[in-house]
């Protein structure tokens, strides 16, 4: 018998609700199998969290949603890890009330959400994927002349990026984006620090002088709906949207009416309102709009650190120092 898998009645029953899109396999969950008795499941509905949390003293969940109602019906319950960074999937409050750590992993996504807003807008400003499927469908080779384009092919040096919201993830697009030679304008919520060549102000500022705006600000009351057809009225026709932060950030069918009246040129989405989307998204049929399936923090290098982080959270928990909690009593 692998003495990974082998377990006792003293250890910890560890329950992962939905393990598959950190680990479609190409991971390993050993490092927690060492730590408890683990019982992991792909994909866990709503109406079948209690049930398979039950007996669990740690629970697992990336998007799986921990209600009051759940942890209510889970006596047992003294510890929920979350599989990522945003923690909304649990009710932080009934879980502190318990005295329930929750416990996340900030930063590991950090460098692949940069890459892919610049692979978005690398896609929005020069259509490499685009213009590689007309050759592939016999375009060049028909073509009249050694070279042709579909579209305006956009130079980002000299342009201002515009990035709403200065965490890691915004610190490191603004560092992308020097390294393109872009002008950066940046808003937080908090008084920042002078970080060199970036230049904060207010979104409307933000929004009036940006040719490329960046979100990266956390979903709150406040953040609902920032992207809305009056700010949309302030971009320039020009301009270009990315959001690989929450989806409930933009007004989606504002936005979608602004990209068919060709108000703004394009934009980049890694997220959206409902997550897979139904099909009458207006997005889904929006003109330049290039959508990806909210997989920016999906490398395999990204996993592996949310994978090792989770467990080290675990390993701390049942140490009896917890860390990362979001919710403290």
């Amino acid at each position: 018998m692998n003495p990974l898998h082998t377990h006792s009645a003293s250890q910890p029953v560890i329950v992962v609700l939905d393990g598959f899109t950190l680990n479609p396999g190409d991971l390993s969950w050993d490092e927690l199998r060492r730590l408890g008795h683990c019982r992991i499941h792909d994909r866990t509905p709503p109406e079948l969290v209690v049930e398979r949390a039950q007996g669990a003293r740690m629970i697992l969940t990336n998007k799986a949603i921990v209600s009051r109602e759940a942890i209510e019906q889970l006596p047992d319950l003294k510890y929920i890890g979350v599989l990522a960074t945003g923690y909304n999937i649990v009710d932080v409050a009934a879980a502190r009330e318990r005295g329930i750590p929750v416990a996340n992993v900030p930063g590991y996504s950090t460098r692949s959400v940069a890459q892919l807003v610049f692979a978005l807008i690398l896609e929005l400003t020069h259509h490499a994927g685009h213009h590689a499927l007309t050759v592939q469908s016999g375009k060049w080779s028909s073509s009249a002349d050694f070279s042709y384009w579909d579209y305006p092919l956009v130079e980002l040096d000299g342009l201002t990026l515009g990035i709403v919201g200065f965490g890691q993830i915004g610190r490191a697009v603004a560092q992308l984006g020097q390294a393109f030679g872009m002008k950066i304008l940046a808003t937080t919520r908090t008084a920042p620090a002078p970080v060199p060549g970036v230049r904060f102000t207010d979104l409307e500022t933000l929004f009036l002088d940006s040719d490329v705006i960046s979100l990266h600000c956390p979903l709150t009351p406040e953040t609902r709906g920032l992207v809305n057809a009056q700010r949309i009225s302030w971009m320039k026709p020009t301009v270009f949207l990315i959001n690989t932060a929450r989806g409930p950030l933009v007004d989606e069918a504002a936005l979608a009416e602004a990209l068919g009246e060709r108000r703004i040129a394009g934009a980049g989405l890694d997220v959206l309102a409902v997550e897979p989307p139904p099909e009458q998204n207006p997005l889904l049929r929006a003109p330049n709009c290039i959508i990806t399936p909210h997989f920016a923090w999906a490398s395999g290098a990204a996993r592996q650190r949310l994978m090792a982080e989770a467990v080290e959270n675990v390993r701390a928990f049942l140490r009896g120092q917890p860390r990362n909690v979001v919710n403290p009593g």
